[in-house]
Parts: C-alpha cells; sequence; structure tokens
C-alpha cells in the first residue's frame, strides 16, 4: 500500500510546490512592476497610490471598458499633471462569470482631461470580427486614407466630429503610434489595451490622448467653446 500510495502522493506535492513557486514569482513581479511605475509616476512629476479606487466607472460611466463586468476596482493609480493637462493611470480589474466559471480580467488605462467640450468617439485596432461584420453591411466610419481604414474601426453617432478630429495630420500621429484603443466621452479622453501596461506604455497611452488633443483644429476648438457658452 505504501508504494502504491507513494506516486499520487508525490505528484501531489510537487504540484503543490510548482504552484506556491508560480505564486511567489507573480507576487515578486508585481513588486517589481509597482517600483517600476512609481518611479515612472516621480520622473513625471505624478503622485503614486497602489490603493484600491472604486469609482472611476461612476466618475466616467460613457467609457465602456470601465463598465466591464462587476467587482470592478482601479489601483496602481498615478495622477496629476501630463503635458499640463490632468491625468488619470491605472490599472483597472473587473470578473464575469459565476461559480467554477468566474474570471477575474485586469488591464491598464490612461485617462487625460479636456479643456474644451468633446463629443462622442471611439477608435480602436480593426479585428478579424469587425472586417467579418463589415461583410455583412455592419460598416464602421471609413476614410480617405486606406491604411488607417484598414488599420483602425472608428465609430462616431456624429460623424462630422469624428472626420473633424481625425483629419489627415491627426491620422498620420495614430498611424505612427503603438496600437491602443481609445475613446472621447464629453469631456476626457480614455486610451487603454486589453492587458496591463508596462511603466513607458503609460506614457504613451498619455501622449497619445494629449496628442490627439493638441490637434484638434481651431475651428473645431471654437464651436465647441461656443456650445459650452
Amino acid at each position: 500500500m505504501m508504494l502504491a500510495d507513494g506516486p499520487p502522493m508525490a505528484i501531489f506535492f510537487l504540484f503543490a510546490a510548482i504552484v506556491i513557486v508560480v505564486g511567489v514569482l507573480a507576487y515578486m513581479s508585481s513588486l517589481q512592476r509597482r517600483k517600476e511605475l512609481q518611479a515612472w509616476a516621480a520622473q513625471n512629476g505624478l503622485d503614486f497610490s497602489p490603493d484600491r479606487s472604486s469609482d472611476l466607472d461612476d466618475q466616467y460611466p460613457d467609457f465602456s471598458c470601465l463598465r466591464r463586468g462587476d467587482s470592478r476596482y482601479a489601483n496602481n493609480v498615478l495622477s496629476g499633471q501630463y503635458r499640463q493637462r490632468a491625468i488619470t493611470g491605472f490599472d483597472y480589474h473587473y470578473s464575469t462569470g459565476s461559480g467554477k466559471n468566474r474570471q477575474s480580467h485586469s488591464f491598464s488605462a490612461v485617462i487625460i482631461d479636456s479643456p474644451v467640450p468633446l463629443q462622442p468617439l471611439l477608435i480602436r485596432p480593426e479585428g478579424l470580427f469587425d472586417k467579418l461584420a463589415a461583410l455583412v453591411g455592419a460598416n464602421d466610419i471609413d476614410f480617405e486614407s486606406v491604411e488607417f481604414s484598414k488599420r483602425f474601426y472608428v465609430k462616431a453617432a456624429n460623424r462630422k466630429w469624428a472626420y473633424d478630429v481625425l483629419h489627415q495630420r491627426a491620422m498620420e500621429f495614430l498611424l505612427a503610434q503603438p496600437n491602443f484603443a481609445i475613446q472621447f466621452d464629453r469631456r476626457s479622453i480614455i486610451v487603454w489595451r486589453d492587458r496591463t501596461f508596462g511603466a513607458q506604455e503609460f506614457g504613451q497611452a498619455a501622449d497619445i490622448a494629449c496628442g490627439l488633443l493638441e490637434m484638434l483644429p481651431d475651428y473645431l476648438v471654437a464651436q465647441q467653446t461656443q456650445r459650452q457658452t
């Protein structure tokens, strides 16, 4: 009996040891990443907090990526002024499913506040599903730049707003950047990916949002400002 029970017990202890090692490595990696984020925040004059925040989905109810699943919260929050604009960067966590099928998900995002009133707009990398949907007539907004239209899925209730924001220089700017998903609400821009960022990617995401705001045409800024008054 001792011999018969030996291999299963050995496999159990080996499995337990692997789980412990993986857990320890993941924890150490998390601590190292947190140090890197804190250092990046300090280099850019930003505050950093590892604490949880559970109200971002209420603060920004129009951002679809912040409304996913349940048990939502942010942590590793970076905040302050970046390129003279208010910034909030963070890791975001949520859960889907229930019971044995419950899963946890994480991604990172940056929100830049705009001094100019905006209109809703979604810009994200185009995927295979989008191309299949186009075959049955569910098209996004296309642009004169074929390269831009192939690379990005663009959606806006006001198509003129999309064309005004995504002029030739703005399209060239986005084509030269790493792929991120971008969404405008009426006062901010969020830039995110469906995974957590490295420290430098927070800067890349923030630069994309700031770049788009800085490239808003003067006539568009005047129009939006007039609507606010």
